[in-house]
Parts: structure tokens; sequence; C-alpha cells
């Protein structure tokens, strides 16, 4: 999968084994917005899982929107229970680069984090977010209703429309359940990595397009 192949996604065969039990501890709490990293979270919260590339640069980008109430970056979309960052760059568990974003939905509306998702980087581009290349750089959404199903769907459509007049190609982003999909923290240093780095390297950059959903709610 690395030296210059194409990536391809394992199948649960061929996927590292994996370990029943985390093989490190995540954090107690966001170093930026001061709440728990870990659920459960209060009643009144929604839970998103957005995958775009390096997670470092696409958590930040979720942690600096008003309503978000906690991020964490870990691994999803794969088949190795509890894996490490190493197995996941290995492109040997199938999993991607993801952030589970935590948010008020009195205050920000999922349409506005798809909105975010969408024009924070190219989702045309596979296995790959500019130079990043594999399978765990690869765009995706897991939904955790079916009306965030309905709703990342309809977004994807209609970002599709503007790409397209923009002459950009096919966007490649998988929208999948959560369920039985889990996601697994990452290690501890990669939570918050360009808080505690701030110069630190984000391969986070968009297409340009504006993506026309969320809008009304956002500005209003």
């Amino acid at each position: 999968m690395l030296f210059g192949r194409t990536p391809v996604l394992p199948t649960p065969e061929e996927a590292l084994s994996g370990r029943a039990e985390p093989a490190f501890s995540v954090p107690d709490r966001h170093t930026v917005l001061g709440n728990p990293l870990l659920g459960p979270y209060p009643p009144h919260l929604e839970v998103a899982d957005f995958a775009l590339g390096c997670f470092w640069g696409a958590e930040r980008k979720f942690w600096q929107t008003e309503g978000v109430w906690t991020t964490l970056v870990g691994y999803q979309g794969g088949h190795t229970p509890n894996p490490t960052y190493d197995e996941a760059c290995s492109g040997l568990t199938g999993h991607t680069e993801a952030v589970r974003v935590v948010f008020n939905p009195a205050t920000v509306s999922y349409a506005t984090l798809l909105k975010l998702f969408w024009e924070s980087h190219n989702p045309t581009q596979g296995f790959r977010q500019g130079n990043d290349v594999g399978t765990q750089y690869r765009s995706a959404i897991y939904t955790h209703s079916a009306d965030q199903a309905t709703a990342a769907a309809a977004s994807r459509d209609a970002y599709q429309q503007v790409l397209t007049a923009s002459g950009h190609g096919t966007i490649t982003t998988e929208i999948l359940s959560a369920d039985g999909r889990p996601f697994y923290p990452a290690e501890g240093y990669h939570q918050q990595y360009l808080d505690k780095n701030p110069g630190g390297y984000c391969g986070i950059g968009g297409t340009g397009v504006s993506c026309p959903i969320g809008v009304a709610k956002a500005d209003s």
C-alpha cells in the first residue's frame, strides 16, 4: 500500500487483528474547550463523526465553531479493534482518521457542521487529501441517526452540483451509519494537537467552492 502503489482497503480477513482493550489512555478533558473528551455526554448534546484528511487540522476546524462542546480525534470505518496510529497508518486496519464532534443543536445545526466539513477539504480525491496519501485520509461521514443520514446525503448532492459547475470531479466521500463502525479515540498526543503545537502541520484545505447548505441557519 506504500511506495507508490495505489492504496487499497483491506478486507476483514486481511486486516490486523488488533486487541480487546485500548493500548493507551486518553486525556480526561479538552485542552481548549475544557469539557470531557469521552462520553457519556449530557443528554441535550448530539454527536457527529467526520473524516476529512489529517485529523490534526480537521479537529481544530470544529473546536473553533460556536456550539461545539467537545471534539476528539480517532480511527473509524475499519476492521481492527482498538488500533494504534502506526497500525492505522499502515493501511492494514481499514480505518480513516476521524473527528468526533459533540455539539449543542440549539446553538449550531448539523447542517452548519456539514457545510464546514465540505468546505474544509477536497472530497473528490479518494484515498488522499492533498499531499497526504493513504486509505486513512479518505473522506467520510458516519451518521448517528436517520435525520443525519438524510441531511448528509442531501448535502453531498447539493455540493456535487456546485463542484461540477466549478470543474471539479465526483465526490468520493463515504456516508455510512456509525452503528457497527466504532470510533476508537487516538493517542493522547493527537488530541487537540494544534493547540499544543500551534505551528504544527495542518494539511487541511478546501476547494474554494462554497457549499449551498446551512447558510440560512448559520447567518440568521
